[in-house]
């Protein structure tokens, strides 16, 4: 008697996630080479909605997508994550195709890597940007500081938030998102090591998080009046660590990542942005920097 052959991927059904997966999502991540981020992961599945394989083999998961959704008018897809083993076998389209049932018309936003583009293009999805991930050792020194010179000449301080900074925050992010992010924002304070906002005249203009990802250290979310005021706030988040940093800035900031080069960080990779649903990302893009990760958009 035959026993009976482990079922394929096409047969096994999504599920949703929930941060009891908090380790096999990880366990995942570092199948694939990624920083385990436990910390993000944590994150991610509570404030937003996690869809999984779990592997035919019994071991862990097999597959991963997750959505964050912004209202009516945005959902940021993400970790599209498919296990070494399971790979061309069909699981990373069969759950974008259920987020993109699951989310019917609601706008989708994701950072693609070189590998899943095509996946995205065949699904509807178009290329509006890009974003370069920087890293490396920050050098302090040169442009940048506790304060810097805005374009209209005055000084822009920075300094950590408090409490009664949530709401500023969340009006100016906004303006740069386009979207309600309430429910993120509000999970900063706890989720970063470091969380700082810049100031000209008693008037917010920007804010960033710092946030622990395997050996670096990340700085997003970023958002900023102009980039004298990005760099404020990279260059006092940087003096707080003695990890080396990573940044994913959208590359229309040709000045900022010009300055984050001459402060020692250097490119390791590149995404590309794309929509469904949207001809292009809503919000004020000069003032969207950074995001607080790629998968929240």
């Amino acid at each position: 008697m035959h026993s009976p052959s482990p079922r394929s991927l096409v047969d096994l059904p999504i599920r949703r996630l929930n941060r009891g997966d908090l380790i096999p999502c990880a366990d995942l991540c570092e199948d694939r080479g990624w920083p385990r981020d436990e910390h993000r992961w944590g994150l991610l599945l509570s404030a937003g909605t996690g869809y999984g394989i779990d592997a035919p083999d019994g071991k862990g998961l097999a597959a991963t997508c997750l959505t964050m959704t912004y209202g009516p008018g945005l959902t940021a897809v993400g970790m599209l994550l498919v296990a070494a083993r399971y790979a061309r076998q069909g699981s990373a389209r069969r759950l974008m195709r259920q987020v993109m049932e699951a989310e019917k018309a609601t706008p989708l936003a994701l950072y693609a890597t070189e590998q899943g583009q095509p996946l995205y293009e065949d699904l509807g999805f178009s290329p509006v940007g890009h974003a370069e991930r920087v890293g490396g050792r920050f050098a302090a020194g040169g442009p940048g500081g506790s304060s810097s010179a805005s374009p209209s000449g005055s000084s822009v301080t920075t300094r950590p938030a408090a409490a009664d900074d949530l709401q500023a925050m969340i009006r100016l992010d906004l303006t740069a998102f386009g979207a309600d992010r309430t429910h993120l924002l509000a999970r900063l304070p706890a989720f970063s090591d470091r969380l700082q906002v810049a100031e000209e005249h008693g008037e917010l203009v920007g804010y960033a998080a710092l946030w622990p990802s395997g050996s670096t250290a990340v700085v997003g979310p970023l958002v900023a009046r102009d980039s004298a005021v990005a760099q404020a706030l990279i260059a006092d988040l940087a003096a707080t660590t003695d990890r080396p940093l990573r940044i994913d800035v959208e590359d229309r900031h040709k000045e900022l990542l010009g300055w984050l080069t001459e402060h020692g960080l250097e490119s390791v990779s590149r995404t590309t942005i794309m929509t469904y649903g949207i001809p292009e990302l809503p919000g004020d893009a000069v003032r969207r920097f950074a995001p607080l990760t790629l998968a929240t958009g």
